[in-house]
């Protein structure tokens, strides 16, 4: 698609969330383009606990792999956007204060990501999710960019709320959490563990920091029985 047609994807969008349409009519690939940026995701926020990853190009591993990290390290652009229901903007990761994202920032920096900007999706006061995009080059995001995003962020508020619970559990209607293998991991452990759901969490977040995999695999690793915690690690 060319850039002009960002217009005709907006219209083509809103004429879907009027009808009920969910998240899938929307490619996060085509968005990426024509936001021009590398990478684009839509987290949802629960009730309790961090973003849940929702929405995002299946193909390209960008955004996908540092919403990953985030989720593991406890910290990023996502989760401060979700937490303080602020814009978040970064105009370069390598040159991020240690202070700010001193776990996230350096991870981040082993991607090719160099840039990267979250927005609320506000309902009211409350926070519905967040929308993050990723762009490989350095730099602040043009004011035409910026509220192409911002018009984006709007339409895809409207999707997601009409985006059902049961397909975002079971993945039906192209919306599926990215994490339900790393919930059924956790739900593993408290039997095993005799633990809370929130210290399974904990326990496999910490295990894929520690031992530098990827969220997804050590859950893995723990449902098929190839990983097993210890009690008392």
């Amino acid at each position: 698609m060319a850039r002009d047609d960002f217009p005709g994807l907006l219209q083509r969008l809103r004429q879907a969330a009027r009808a009920g349409a969910d998240l899938s009519v929307a490619q996060a690939a085509d968005a990426a383009r024509l936001l021009r940026l590398n990478g684009v995701t839509l987290s949802l926020l629960p009730t309790r606990g961090p973003p849940e990853l929702l929405w995002f190009d299946p193909v390209d591993t960008l955004g996908r792999t540092l919403e990953d990290l985030q989720y593991s390290l406890g910290e990023g652009p996502t989760l401060d956007a979700a937490r303080t229901g602020r814009i978040i903007a970064e105009t370069d990761l390598h040159a991020v204060p240690a202070d700010r994202w001193p776990l996230f920032a350096p991870a981040a920096c082993g991607t090719p990501a160099r840039a990267v900007v979250a927005r609320p999706l506000l309902l009211g006061v409350a926070t519905a999710g967040v929308l993050t995009g990723y762009r490989t080059t350095p730099g602040p995001l043009p004011t035409r960019q910026r509220q192409d995003i911002a018009r984006f962020a709007r339409i895809a508020l409207d999707l997601l709320l009409h985006t059902p619970p049961h397909a975002m559990v079971t993945g039906t209607g192209g919306a599926d959490l990215h994490r339900k293998e790393v919930h059924q991991a956790a739900g593993i452990l408290t039997v095993q563990l005799g633990i809370g759901i929130d210290d399974a969490l904990l326990r496999l977040r910490a295990h894929a920091w520690r031992h530098d995999q990827a969220l997804p695999d050590v859950a893995r690793a723990v449902i098929t029985g190839g990983l097993r915690l210890a009690p008392h690690t």
